[in-house]
């Protein structure tokens, strides 16, 4: 028993994850209680939340797929709660003199329904902070935030910073707290991500500073933790140091076992948190078939660790144009909570090339709608005619996307965009700090500039968002995304395209690779030059898909057969319910 009182605790150091299972086997406690109440909701800790309508802006996909999670739980009767923290000013992006620049915007979450509950308090640096605690209730879910006016923005700061520790510590520690104000108790807490670690760290020093058996407070938190990883990468993963840790993490532990067995994880004076959050979670998850099989990620003993495959999904209500998810509906191939049916593949037959270009119609006034607020390059607002053929790129602008790859020969983009009366719409968000890619940006602008008929026909479009990427789903005809293949945990811009009958070329990547290459129009080579040119192919094989009824019908109920379930929302929860919970 631990006994902070006389400094007296129950410790001993486990060689290899595996040994609290022979312990847990030993204990005889094959079962424990997990089910989900209102009490006992499902928790979700994410650093990162995309959800404009509710205040709080992301970064990019983890934030986006967070926002959807919840939305879809709320569909599905879950009892859900997400807990992130609220970021008190959050970062735009506008052109200045032909240069992207960020542009920094207060946010008060008073604006958005979120009431203020208490304060609790976290422990950095012989300090205590204080967070407010604050709540914006739906019918069966909840956001919980934690906040104060120094917080920051969303990745302030370099990942190994001391900035960035305390954000997640707060989270963590703060967050915790602010379940137990509310009266809530886990049934399960699912980790986005490392930077949620230190949630799982205060519910394990709760249980062994209210006096369980280390070992039994270790099993206990284990059963009930379930790490979600969405990088592929462990190597790239920040490190903090030990003195970090004793000015942010340690002063808020109040078990002296737990302080001794976090200790005991440093190397060389360093910690990985993916190292001890593989350790703190028995559950662990990958978020695409592709991703769960090649992550590359090792335990304290060495060895490989099991992920299990649960692709992402989209919450079609949000995503996808109404109409066309009327369609879906009234031919039987979604259910109620936008799940597809069985025999939904011969429902989605009925499908007709009519069908589409009406649809596309549509989406074409959507898109127009969101761009005129939205001016290209040169400050100019676009307006696009039923008649006008546009291909998109939409993603975060990070290397391994390859925002640049299609502007390597200048004068074949040319020719292709000439030859099909057709646009190019490039937008995504350069990451503060990032001078690879701001400069690789420049480029592609500088690119542009030089040739007078694609200044007429590419658009950057700056400060990308959730209203842009729908606009451009829904009013779009061609979605490129081409990660360099092994990169993509999952992606899910892509299923938003296939979703509003765009015709996806891709890479074998990401949560694309759970189906087949015969199912989209395929990027692939033996090197980047190789890769360039079928790109280049592709882009004109999808511009003659659309004047053809046939082909555009074969193409488009294909992407549907396959990809249907694997972008499911509905179908991503309920893989998670019965992965967590077992009948």
């Amino acid at each position: 028993m631990n006994d902070l009182q006389d400094g007296q605790y129950f410790y001993h150091p486990l060689e290899n994850i595996e040994d609290v299972d022979i312990f847990y086997e030993a204990t005889e406690r094959t079962h424990l209680t997990k089910a989900i109440s209102e009490e006992r909701p499902y928790t979700y800790w994410t650093i990162e939340l995309y959800d404009k309508e509710n205040g709080i802006r992301g970064g990019g996909g983890l934030g986006i797929l967070a926002a959807d999670t919840r939305r879809v739980a709320e569909q599905m009767e879950v009892p859900f709660a997400l807990i992130t923290p609220f970021y008190p000013s959050e970062v735009h992006q506008k052109m200045v003199n032909g240069v992207v620049v960020d542009e920094h915007v207060p946010v008060d979450y008073r604006k958005y329904g979120f009431k203020f509950i208490d304060k609790v308090n976290v422990k950095c640096c012989d300090n205590l902070c204080a967070l407010d605690v604050i709540e914006k209730k739906f019918k069966n879910t909840r956001i919980i935030a934690i906040t104060e006016p120094n917080f920051g923005e969303l990745y302030s700061g370099m990942s190994g910073s001391d900035h960035r520790l305390y954000q997640e510590v707060a989270l963590g520690f703060g967050g915790y707290a602010a379940l137990k104000l509310i009266g809530l108790k886990p049934a399960i807490m699912q980790l986005n991500e490392v930077a949620t670690f230190f949630a799982a760290l205060a519910r394990l020093d709760e249980l062994a500073r209210n006096g369980m058996d280390f070992y039994e407070a270790v099993v206990y938190t284990r059963k009930h933790t379930l790490y979600t990883n969405h990088t592929l990468v462990q190597a790239a993963e920040a490190e903090f140091s030990y003195e970090q840790f004793e000015r942010f993490v340690f002063p808020n532990l109040k078990s002296l076992a737990v302080k001794k067995w976090l200790s005991d994880k440093f190397t060389d004076g360093h910690i990985k948190l993916s190292s001890v959050t593989i350790e703190i979670a028995e559950l662990r998850s990958g978020v695409s078939k592709l991703h769960a099989r090649v992550a590359n990620y090792r335990d304290v003993a060495g060895n490989k660790v099991k992920f299990k495959a649960i692709t992402n999904g989209i919450d079609m209500k949000t995503w996808v144009l109404p109409d066309i998810l009327e369609f879906y509906q009234s031919i039987g191939a979604l259910d109620d909570v936008l799940a597809p049916t069985e025999g939904y593949a011969n429902k989605i037959d009925q499908l007709t090339a009519d069908d589409i270009r009406r649809f596309k119609r549509k989406g074409r006034g959507v898109l127009n709608e969101v761009l005129r607020s939205r001016p290209n390059q040169y400050g100019k607002k676009l307006e696009f005619g039923d008649d006008d053929f546009i291909y998109d790129f939409k993603r975060r602008f990070v290397d391994y996307k390859r925002p640049e790859l299609v502007f390597r020969d200048p004068k074949r983009l040319r020719r292709i965009l000439e030859a099909h009366n057709a646009h190019y719409i490039l937008t995504g968000r350069v990451h503060a700090g990032d001078a690879t890619m701001s400069g690789k940006l420049k480029r592609v602008l500088e690119i542009i500039d030089g040739d007078e008929y694609l200044r007429e026909h590419v658009h950057y479009i700056t400060d990308y968002d959730e209203k842009l990427a729908f606009g451009l789903s829904c009013g779009s005809n061609v979605a490129i995304n081409i990660p360099i293949v092994g990169l993509e945990a999952c992606g899910t811009s892509w299923m938003k395209d296939v979703a509003n009958l765009n015709v996806l070329i891709s890479t074998h990547d990401g949560g694309v690779a759970d189906g087949s290459i015969n199912s989209y129009l395929n990027v692939s080579g033996t090197n980047e030059n190789v890769e360039l040119e079928m790109l280049y192919q592709q882009m004109e094989a999808a511009a003659e898909i659309w004047e053809n009824d046939f082909d555009l019908e074969y193409t488009l109920k294909t992407q549907l057969d396959t990809f249907l379930p694997v972008i499911s929302g509905a179908r991503m929860m309920q893989d998670y319910l019965d992965f967590l919970f077992p009948v």
